[in-house]
């Protein structure tokens, strides 16, 4: 079932998610498109005009789920941001980088850095969040390994190392919960 992009955002920070990755097979109108990519936020806009219309075509998938994000409060998004956003989007970046060097070990890269873009579902204040774009599945070749499920074993396996590589860096902090004494 669809899941608003903001709900996404809102769902990791309710459990207080150490990290948010979101998967996707990427497309491009021409089919020679190949190879995987990760990205991050940006606060000063895409890395490039690729990553900036990707980040167009995908945060309109709220519109195709139904829902109008029309209704925004700039000053309150601003403001949630700016609290810890240039921390989050270094641990970001570390983590996009261990993540896209697995994934250069099994497929092409379609670029050999981490890509920056506002993607609505990387926008957690506090949340080191990653988009990771697996293939093109408007490549026909990427497309049938995408469609095999050892390859998408690999794929998920890949991930898995990566993220493993950025704990083993970065530990998460302990979250103390919150207790009521009578």
């Amino acid at each position: 079932y669809f899941i608003p992009l903001q709900q996404r955002v809102h769902k990791a920070r309710r459990v207080r998610a150490d990290l948010f990755v979101s998967v996707h097979a990427d497309a491009f109108v021409k089919p020679t498109a190949r190879g995987s990519s990760v990205f991050v936020l940006s606060e000063s806009g895409a890395s490039s005009s690729a990553a900036r219309w990707l980040a167009q075509k995908e945060n309109a998938a709220d519109l195709i789920g139904g829902v109008s994000q029309a209704v925004k409060d700039p000053h309150l998004a601003r403001t949630l941001l700016d609290l810890s956003q240039t921390a989050t989007i270094n641990d970001s970046l570390k983590l996009g980088k261990d993540v896209l060097g697995e994934l250069g070990r099994i497929n092409t890269l379609h670029k050999a850095t981490v890509e920056q873009a506002g993607f609505a579902v990387l926008k957690a204040p506090d949340i080191p969040s990653i988009l990771v774009e697996t293939a093109f599945i408007s490549n026909p070749e990427e497309e049938a390994r995408l469609s095999d499920g050892g390859y998408q074993d690999q794929m998920a396996e890949a991930i898995l190392r990566g993220i493993k590589r950025y704990f083993s860096k970065n530990p998460p902090l302990a979250k103390s919960k919150l207790t009521l004494l009578d």
